[in-house]
């Protein structure tokens, strides 16, 4: 990478800025590109870091570079502050010169509130009702306005992974002018799938069973099928997966049902015996896949393995999550924490995590950058932790990835 690219973060510790800043091979540190500083009264205010003695190029340090700016929600600054760090750094790189500014942020801030009270209040797939408008009355489009901000701050494209909301992705497409990137993990998620676990239990005859929790997820779970059926093709495994599209019915705020959907390929009464892969975009609470993982071990299902772009590490989800219904867990790094061992608790005795820095950085140069890009064998890398039964058994995969 040349000098007209700068990667920062919004903090100091987030180690997903350096990680991609490495693999786009940035060699200065961060650190020594950008200070990020607090006033004495708390208030922020980064500086990008110039030639002292430059009496000539004030406020110009920037002129024609592209920033790139990593935030992801780790440490302990919360997501709003963090936003607001967001702001800041955008302003400053484009009020020293920055020719564009690009925000990755893997978990798109503020997606959740993804639509407002009124009908012009986002763009979503299904008809909505006064109940649906009622239980956002009173609040703002907080989706819609972050996007202004970010806007309004100075960011010109904006990377996520993963994200599902279809009002979202409309509105940053529109905002952004379609320099919005929602990477899509579905053929890492199959790659993984097929190179790394059925290999390492072949007595898995029969193939996996793909599983989407809820008519939410089948979209995204038909695609990593897709790319499952496609790569089996290459390796010539004895089986394809099945698919298997469950429903939920909510009766409370943590009460659900689950049922397969009337759509579904595979029924209940199919999986006996079988290994199934539940795919989902987040978990939250775990109410819902946990009420998943049990309906399938009482129909007779052999192992679960739940598979999630954004594992929120609360207290809730760790509980719910460590429940034997599921037998194991996969996800990603898009929020940090979660390689932090003790934000993982009891979980990671299942919990194998796909790093995901150099397909970010891999994504970045041919994207955004347009530049030629390296072909990498494999554009993750696999972490757990040692209390992990399966640690030695993967410890030489690991190292080759």
């Amino acid at each position: 990478m040349n000098g007209d690219i700068l990667v920062v973060g919004t903090t100091s510790d987030d180690p997903l800025a350096s990680d991609v800043a490495y693999f786009l091979g940035q060699q200065s540190d961060i650190s020594d590109l950008i200070a990020l500083k607090n006033f004495a009264n708390s208030e922020f205010c980064p500086r990008f870091l110039c030639d002292e003695t430059d009496m000539l190029h004030i406020g110009q340090s920037l002129t024609g570079k592209t920033v790139i700016i990593v935030s992801s929600c780790s440490g302990e600054i919360t997501r709003n502050a963090r936003a607001m760090r967001t702001f800041l750094v955008a302003r400053a790189a484009k009020d020293n010169g920055a020719a564009r500014v690009v925000l990755v942020e893997p978990d798109l801030f503020y997606s959740a509130q993804d639509r407002g009270p009124r009908p012009e209040h986002g763009m979503v797939a299904f008809q909505r009702t006064p109940e649906d408008y009622k239980k956002f009355d009173g609040q703002p489009f907080s989706s819609r306005l972050y996007a202004q901000l970010l806007e309004v701050a100075g960011v010109d494209a904006v990377l996520t992974i993963h994200n599902h909301s279809v009002a979202v992705q409309a509105l940053f497409t529109d905002r952004f002018n379609g320099n919005f990137y929602n990477l899509s993990p579905a053929n890492l998620y199959a790659d993984y799938l097929i190179r790394h676990e059925q290999m390492l239990h072949p007595e898995n005859n029969q193939g996996f069973i793909i599983c989407a929790p809820d008519k939410g997820a089948a979209p995204f779970v038909q695609c990593v099928y897709d790319a499952m059926c496609e790569q089996s093709k290459e390796l010539l495994l004895p089986k394809k997966p099945d698919l298997l599209l469950m429903d939920k019915h909510r009766s409370g705020e943590r009460r659900v049902s689950i049922v397969a959907a009337e759509n579904s390929p595979l029924s209940i009464d199919q999986i006996k015996g079988r290994e199934i892969v539940i795919i989902d975009d987040m978990v939250r609470t775990g109410c819902t896949i946990v009420e998943c993982c049990r309906r399938l071990k009482e129909a007779g299902a052999a192992r679960l393995i739940y598979v999630v772009t954004h594992l929120y590490s609360s207290p809730e989800v760790k509980e719910n999550l460590n429940d034997t219904a599921v037998d194991e867990i996969i996800t990603t790094n898009t929020l940090p924490n979660i390689l932090n061992r003790d934000m993982q608790g009891r979980l990671r005795r299942k919990i194998l995590i796909l790093k995901l820095e150099r397909w970010i950085a891999h994504t970045i140069r041919k994207e955004i950058l347009l530049q030629p890009v390296p072909e990498h064998e494999r554009l993750y890398a696999v972490d757990m932790s040692r209390k992990n039964p399966r640690w030695r058994e993967n410890v030489v995969d690991t190292n080759q990835i």
